[in-house]
């Protein structure tokens, strides 16, 4: 007997134990809805509210007033805390069937973060039409922000930031933000024959008629108001005066972004223009929507983050009554300017000298090593792309055949004998080449014989007498370089041309391909070992770095670091020693004489009132010797005396224009003009 009430005393309890864990603690459930606030699942939420909660604000004014606050508020980061119940406070919630729980609300927004506290109250009610019962939050605006507990709206005001500047070494601009004609329609003047006239407008603008409708029916415009189309910079005057002879058409001054240089700076600038889906998929939403600008190529690209700045938001707490209280601020932030050390007389002046040929240079100042320019040639008009291109103006840029879309200063190209002065230097550097030691080379061709099947070197004169290294660079001896890179051997000319930087990236703000021996980094023939010593084979270089290989020369061996921002230390070391201060003066001694020597490549040159030294270059652009081919011509030049500029130039297609001492006339005329 015993037993069995033993046994019937062990069931109760645990039917007992069983009904008692099977009741919800408030703790539980507020937990629950914690959770769903945290990860913003609204509708969950909803689902806990009591029944007089729910009666009091329905779904839109719940579920859909916090997606759309939390949306237009970019709100994230959101975390919910709360203060758990005491074993004492448990216990007189579950026998009064009401807690409280004192909350904190953390959150980013788009003003910045707002941290609130709050009390939330549960109450326990019945399951529906169910026995059952459970714990449901008593809900008010308060959980959203304090301030509208007992009504009213929140408010948000944003503030633009002013996009910051792209200067010069001499603050002068790049690009910068400028008066432009906003051109639009007052629908009241498009007279009564409007579908024509909006069609006359299309057709002038470059807008289909349909944008221009859907401009005239959003909900704001009214019959006598300004309906902006499109913004014209200052140089589209003449467009701007043809169009506001139209019926309906007006225009008023605006605020747009202006680059002064045109197509003298466009790949280096780059340009602005509206944000895009495609865009917005790589973007923070947090800071971009589709009525931003953003920068597309260039430094505008490059330096985004810099020049954009932040923009500044207040919100509020808009009562019943009209009075308001700020919930969050923040300051706008302008974007910083961006001060560079291009100088944009000698940019504009290089661009100039081009005059419709295609090709690339880079100017930098060979003692500090600062840039003073990087010019790709042809190029676009950047307002186009920001104000509008017409798709005619765009497949003409597409169908051009000298690709005036192509960044040139950031691609690399064969340097031709350009690199000859390397070369030297890596002869001089390993012992290779000996200074005064001169080379017996007959006629103009040269084969190391077997191997090299009917190749042959060819050199563009002959010599009278034996050639050491500053006759060769004088008179640009392809067989001198050739010979001298095949006795070195390849493994002694690649680690030489690898401490001249070829293979690495260049230390420079502004991304440039590296610099190449080969397509595989090594010289895998002798044949080929031969060509890469006098600059033709597989190896490529960009402007920029082949004018940086020359800083040596009037260093005292010391390769220095490109710069390109103003705040930039300069003079800094880039490739230490990489050949001693005699030899390096030995190399800028002929490079002189490259100009001024009767029998000099560069005797062009000669025409400007002050000395130039430098080297030409003549790159084939052709795959076998007995080819004919077209050429690129190279000229790396720079002020004998007085040494503050180098410029490395090249000039596709210069075959029928006298080679590379076309190359020369363009860098002596940009030297008179900036001297």
């Amino acid at each position: 007997m015993k037993k069995l009430v033993l046994l019937l005393s062990l069931m109760l309890l645990s039917l007992i134990t069983a009904c008692s864990n099977d009741e919800t603690t408030p703790q539980e459930r507020f937990d629950q809805y914690i959770s769903h606030w945290n990860n913003q699942a609204f509708s969950d939420m909803y689902s806990m509210l009591t029944d007089a909660s729910a009666e009091a604000y329905p779904t839109e004014e719940f579920v859909d007033r916090y997606e759309t606050i939390y949306a237009d508020l970019n709100i994230s980061d959101l975390n919910i805390t709360y203060d758990e119940l005491s074993e004492e406070q448990m216990d007189a919630a579950m026998d009064e069937g009401k807690a409280e729980f004192p909350i904190t609300v953390e959150m980013t927004s788009v003003a910045g973060p707002i941290t609130f506290d709050y009390e939330a109250t549960l109450i326990k009610e019945k399951v529906d039409d169910e026995d059952k019962e459970n714990w449901f939050v008593e809900w008010d605006p308060g959980f959203i922000f304090p301030e509208i507990k007992n009504g009213g709206e929140i408010g948000l005001e944003t503030t633009e930031p002013k996009r910051g500047e792209i200067l010069d070494r001499n603050r002068m601009p790049l690009a910068l933000n400028d008066t432009v004609h906003e051109v639009g329609i007052i629908p009241e003047k498009l007279g009564e024959q409007s579908e024509q006239a909006i069609q006359d407008i299309a057709d002038q603008i470059g807008m289909s008629e349909e944008s221009i409708g859907d401009s005239l029916n959003q909900e704001w415009v009214e019959p006598n108001m300004f309906v902006p189309l499109e913004k014209f910079p200052q140089s589209q005057e003449d467009k701007v005066n043809q169009l506001i002879e139209l019926d309906g058409v007006t225009t008023r001054d605006a605020t747009g972004r202006v680059y002064p240089l045109g197509k003298a700076a466009a790949h280096l600038t780059g340009y602005i223009s509206q944000v895009t889906a495609e865009d917005l998929e790589e973007l923070d939403t947090d800071k971009y929507s589709t009525d931003d600008m953003v920068g597309q190529r260039g430094l505008e690209a490059l330096f985004e983050k810099r020049l954009k700045g932040e923009k500044g938001a207040v919100i509020t707490a808009v009562g019943e009554n009209g009075g308001e209280t700020i919930i969050a601020e923040k300051e706008v932030a302008n974007g910083d300017n961006i001060i560079t050390t291009i100088d944009a007389d000698v940019q504009e002046a290089i661009y100039d000298s081009y005059d419709g040929d295609a090709g690339t240079a880079a100017a930098i100042n060979p003692k500090t090593g600062e840039t003073l320019a990087l010019v790709s040639s042809p190029a676009f008009v950047p307002d186009n792309f920001l104000y509008g291109i017409s798709q005619s103006q765009y497949e003409a840029l597409q169908n051009d055949p000298q690709k005036p879309e192509l960044n040139r200063f950031t691609a690399t190209f064969s340097p031709g004998s350009a690199v000859k002065p390397v070369t030297a230097a890596i002869g001089l550097n390993n012992g290779s080449i000996v200074p005064g030691e001169g080379m017996e080379i007959n006629g103009l061709t040269w084969s190391n014989g077997e191997g090299w099947g009917d190749y042959e070197v060819r050199r563009v004169s002959e010599s009278n007498g034996p050639v050491d290294v500053t006759d060769a660079l004088i008179r640009s001896d392809n067989i001198y370089f050739a010979r001298k890179g095949v006795e070195m051997g390849s493994d002694a000319l690649v680690e030489g041309l690898e401490q001249f930087g070829l293979g690495d990236d260049l230390p420079f703000d502004y991304p440039v391909t590296s610099s190449s021996v080969s397509s595989s980094g090594t010289i895998d023939d002798e044949v080929q070992l031969a060509n890469t010593s006098y600059g033709q084979g597989e190896i490529e270089v960009s402007a920029l770095h082949l004018a940086l290989t020359y800083t040596p020369f009037l260093n005292d061996g010391d390769m220095l670091k490109p710069t390109f921002l103003a705040d930039e230390e300069n003079s800094q070391i880039w490739k230490e020693q990489l050949i001693s201060s005699d030899e390096a003066t030995l190399i800028q001694d002929a490079l002189r004489d490259v100009v001024d020597a009767s029998n000099g490549t560069a005797k062009a040159a000669q025409d400007a009132d002050f000395p130039i030294a430098g080297k030409t270059g003549t790159a084939e652009l052709k795959l076998a010797a007995d080819e004919d081919g077209d050429e690129n011509g190279w000229f790396v030049g720079y002020p004998a005396d007085d040494q503050d500029i180098l410029i490395a130039m090249m000039v596709e297609e210069t075959h029928d224009k006298g080679g590379s001492a076309y190359t020369v006339e363009k860098v002596t005329e940009i030297l008179k003009k900036i001297k």
